[in-house]
């Protein structure tokens, strides 16, 4: 795509061509300055082995920058015009396949269609890699990006356009505002970094918020040192239901249908891990460890009873 068809302009006339105007209930805020498509592009590093999950097709324009580069790329769009015009858009290129449809089966779940589309085409390119490169909807961030952390093809990379509040929350450190579950639960497998603040005045329609452009980088050392990928983001956000209480009380609360308390003490005091301490405070090694204390609990407790 040429430098002139990421102007307002262009795609204003576009959009009125198939009588559609952006939707802001779907989170529709095209990036208009060539150069940070561009960047967003570049920043995935793609080659010929990268399979490329694309959330949020749009118009095509960062699909399009991303085709000569990449093995293949699975992009989604839920809009059935946006979908339309990138079709015609993306005519020339073989290496992609297009879905009309939401990216997400519910919340908690990535669309099967979405799911199995990756998957097949993984198995198409030897020494296959699986990377996520989008402008997200807002909306749908959060979601896709901590499920996608779940799959057993885990992209090897991430880097996506989001709102900053976001941003913030993935990069956060212990004892922080922006310190969360989903903090611990993405620093806990990957590496996350700033690529670029983005202002509202690079996005048509504005949003009323800033962005930022990220990376996520899968650590398989990271992940390796989780026995139990499933137990572990449950015990998170467990930890952060009630953020402000003391770890023992959490802790209490969220064993409370498998451990006694005098449980949940004997293992605080086995430890070195202060009961009156708050979630908020441990870094994300110190609740790894604690979780894999209680995995370990709960697995000795259970095999005494059997």
């Amino acid at each position: 795509m040429s430098s002139t068809r990421q102007t307002v302009s262009y795609l204003r006339n576009r959009l009125r061509e198939v009588g559609i105007e952006p939707d802001k209930r779907l989170g529709q805020n095209f990036l208009i300055d060539l150069n940070l498509i561009e960047l967003l592009a570049n920043s995935a590093q793609l080659g010929p082995m990268d399979v490329v999950l694309e959330v949020g097709t749009g118009m095509g324009s960062l699909t399009g920058l991303m085709a000569p580069h990449a093995g293949h790329i699975v992009t989604v769009e839920i809009d059935a015009g946006l979908s339309q015009i990138a079709a015609e858009e993306l005519e020339s290129f073989s290496n992609i396949t297009m879905l009309q449809q939401d990216a997400l089966r519910n919340k908690n779940n990535i669309h099967d269609t979405v799911r199995e589309t990756v998957a097949k085409k993984l198995t198409t390119i030897d020494k296959a890699s699986f990377k996520l490169v989008a402008n997200l909807p807002y909306k749908i961030a959060t979601p896709l990006i901590s499920n996608l952390l779940h799959w057993e093809t885990t992209p090897s990379l991430m880097v996506v356009t989001i709102q900053k509040e976001l941003a913030d929350r993935l990069m956060a450190v212990p004892s922080t505002k922006d310190y969360s579950a989903l903090s611990i639960w993405v620093q806990s497998v990957a590496d996350v970094e700033l690529v670029r603040d983005l202002p509202p005045s690079v996005f048509w329609p504005p949003p009323k918020v800033n962005s930022a452009i990220i990376r996520i980088t899968l650590q398989h050392a990271k992940r390796a040192r989780l026995p139990d990928l499933n137990f572990y983001h449950t015990f998170v956000r467990s930890l952060f239901f009630h953020r402000r209480k003391f770890l023992r009380s959490v802790l209490i609360s969220a064993f409370k249908q498998q451990l006694d308390k005098s449980d949940v003490d004997d293992v605080l005091e086995d430890s070195q891990f202060n009961a009156k301490m708050r979630a908020e405070q441990l870094t994300v090694e110190e609740i790894r460890e604690l979780c894999e204390l209680f995995r370990q609990k709960l697995e000795t407790k259970s095999n005494s009873t059997s």
